[in-house]
């Protein structure tokens, strides 16, 4: 497999970061063109209309309302440096953090991540990933669980959904005035995986200007929205006589459901981070990554099927790409890995516990995970501290969901390079997934040749933690 290859040119351009596609919504203008465009002609009428469609026949309502939330660690976190060490190795390959113990017996993790050590007997580590093929910019093969969704060696890739969409376009209809799929604190479209053959209906909703989210342009109130909408149907009851297919009551239906969404309270209030107590806002922090976690939990506890968290600071291939300190703006393992982890640390368990606190940990399965893990031998590329891709191993972090915790899945070799017991495919991963939210595992979807795909080709439900 061919290394990817780092240039200014790669990194930075080619981005088309004004680009949006799917429910965008990152200010008062856009908030115009996304969802209150014209007299009250909105386009999100049109997204509801089109995921409706598309459900027919393919949905089923679950007992319990379940949610995801997938801290997506862009770039690759090195799996050595973290939940993989390997202190007998040659330096080389050890790196420069130590290890330390945890609240499993026999089980250490980086001495930069004390929190996880200390709650691991409520958490599972995942030591055998395996992401071959997997790569970034953009980010498909994991968030697709498809290992042909790589666009540098298949024309087709972007095309493959998220398995984010797929659960929204199963599980629409629990909460119906809130967005099933939502993305927070997204750096580049290409950190994350969209509708693709599903349509821009399943893309997510973009929720990185929490502030002017909802906010109604120009001095609109919900009154005088709800006067604009009054006025359309005024006007559109002239022609309902010769509305034959019904599509113009279907019409008014939408546009209604689409103006509960921006007037109404559930989203703006799940939105709102000022609704939480001070002591909550201080125990989660004021980082920009923290408080993107609480907006999560807040979005799960609303009823958001699936909630992934952009946790990058950068648009280029991600903030844990760390190649070294000659290759800006990633930084090597001491200089650019070592401050992100007591963030990643106090983020990750905090929201655990909060989860676990308010009785949601069992219905809202919590996944900390990368494109790829990184190069056993340290120094590549040049650099002195730095590590490449290694699409062949990586690890993670699972907690709640229900699942049985408190245990290490997997091995790797002395060197961290190799998976010694135990793969975990992108298909196992999504089989769980599935598992967890009450999907199918044999859900199914057409290209646009309209011939059916399977999202799970080969993958089952990872049983030490399903049971």
């Amino acid at each position: 497999m061919a290394k990817h290859q780092h240039s200014a040119n790669h990194a930075f351009s080619s981005l088309n970061p004004r680009v949006r596609e799917g429910v965008t919504v990152t200010g008062r203008r856009s908030l115009l063109k996304a969802g209150l465009a014209g007299m009250a002609g909105l386009t999100l009428p049109g997204l509801l209309e089109a995921r409706e469609q598309s459900l027919t026949g393919t949905r089923k309502a679950s007992p319990r309302q379940k949610s995801v939330i997938l801290i997506w660690m862009t770039g690759g976190p090195s799996q050595i440096d973290t939940w993989d060490l390997k202190p007998q190795a040659p330096i080389e390959i050890r790196g420069p953090f130590s290890p330390i113990a945890t609240a499993l017996p026999g089980v250490q993790i980086c001495e930069y991540l004390p929190l996880q050590a200390a709650m691991l007997d409520k958490m599972t580590l995942i030591r055998s990933v395996d992401c071959r093929f997997s790569n970034h910019e953009p980010n498909m093969v994991m968030q697709t669980a498809n290992r042909d969704a790589e666009p540098r060696t298949n024309r087709e890739a972007d095309k493959f959904p998220a398995l984010a969409s797929i659960i929204a376009r199963q599980r629409l209809e629990n909460v119906p005035d809130m967005p099933p799929y939502v993305v927070l604190n997204m750096k580049s479209r290409s950190h994350v995986a969209w509708g693709g053959y599903l349509g821009h209906a399943y893309d997510p909703f973009l929720g990185n200007d929490v502030a002017s989210l909802f906010s109604l342009p120009g001095g609109l109130t919900a009154d005088r929205l709800q006067s604009r909408r009054q006025l359309t149907s005024d006007l559109d009851r002239l022609r309902r006589d010769l509305d034959l297919a019904g599509s113009m009551e279907a019409s008014n239906r939408f546009t209604q459901q689409a103006v509960n969404m921006v007037t109404g309270t559930s989203a703006r209030q799940a939105f709102d981070l000022s609704q939480e107590p001070e002591a909550i806002r201080q125990r989660y922090g004021d980082h920009e990554w923290c408080r993107q976690a609480l907006l999560a939990r807040r979005l799960v506890e609303a009823g958001v099927s699936f909630v992934t968290i952009d946790l990058s600071h950068h648009g280029a291939s991600g903030t844990w790409d760390t190649h070294g300190d000659n290759i800006p703006p990633y930084g090597g393992i001491w200089n650019g890995l070592r401050p992100l982890l007591p963030v990643f640390d106090r983020l990750l368990t905090t929201l655990v516990s909060d989860l676990g606190e308010r009785g949601l940990l069992d219905d809202v399965l919590v996944l900390a995970m990368g494109e790829f893990g990184r190069t056993p031998k340290i120094g590549t590329q040049g650099s002195s501290d730095g590590r490449d891709h290694w699409p062949i191993v990586s690890s993670m972090t699972v907690a709640g969901g229900g699942f049985r915790h408190g245990q290490v899945i997997g091995a790797t070799e002395r060197d961290a390079g190799q998976i010694q017991e135990r793969p975990v495919t992108p298909g196992d991963l999504a089989a769980t997934l599935f598992q967890h939210m009450g999907v199918p595992q044999e859900v199914s979807y057409l290209d646009n040749r309209g011939r059916p795909r399977m999202v799970i080709d080969q993958g089952k439900p990872i049983i030490e933690l399903c049971g």
